[in-house]
């Protein structure tokens, strides 16, 4: 297990401004909050941020969010426990997550489109680019994992 090397929220708080509003405005932009948890959560399987997952994963269950889903998340593709919604947003997540190594395509774009209206389609990839600064700052300076209660 690796030791905590800093405290970002702590020492610099006003440093995490500009997520905090992202994070505001996704909530409050009438995103389902079972797609917004189910984003972050792949989000931070692909990155390997065990504190996001182990926060994510939490507040899902918290939501109402079932165990099944929750395990099969890193392999949604094979299961047919998400809808073509959820699916679509997966898809999306994974190629902004991994964008140095995909196109985002004008057809994932499309597909993505038909199932969130162009506000959404902000609020999804504001979620996304949110959960990967996250990831990353979580990743960076160690945040301890374990300790999160969901609100």
């Amino acid at each position: 297990m690796n030791k905590e090397r800093l405290s970002y929220s702590k020492i610099a708080p006003e440093s995490l401004k500009g997520l905090l509003e992202m994070e505001k405005y996704v909530a409050g932009s009438g995103l389902d909050m079972t797609i917004f948890e189910l984003v972050k959560t792949r989000a931070s399987q692909i990155n390997g941020c065990a504190y996001c997952i182990d926060m994510h994963t939490k507040d899902a269950r918290s939501q109402g969010e079932t165990e099944q889903r929750l395990y099969g998340l890193s392999a949604w593709r094979e299961t047919p426990f998400y809808s073509e919604k959820e699916r679509a947003a997966l898809e999306w997540t994974e190629a902004l997550t991994l964008i140095s190594e995909n196109e985002v395509s004008d057809s994932l774009y499309e597909k993505v489109n038909k199932h969130f209206d162009d506000k959404m389609m902000i609020a999804l990839t504001m979620a996304i680019v949110a959960i990967n600064g996250w990831n990353r700052l979580a990743i960076s300076f160690r945040n301890e994992v374990g300790n999160y209660k969901p609100k």
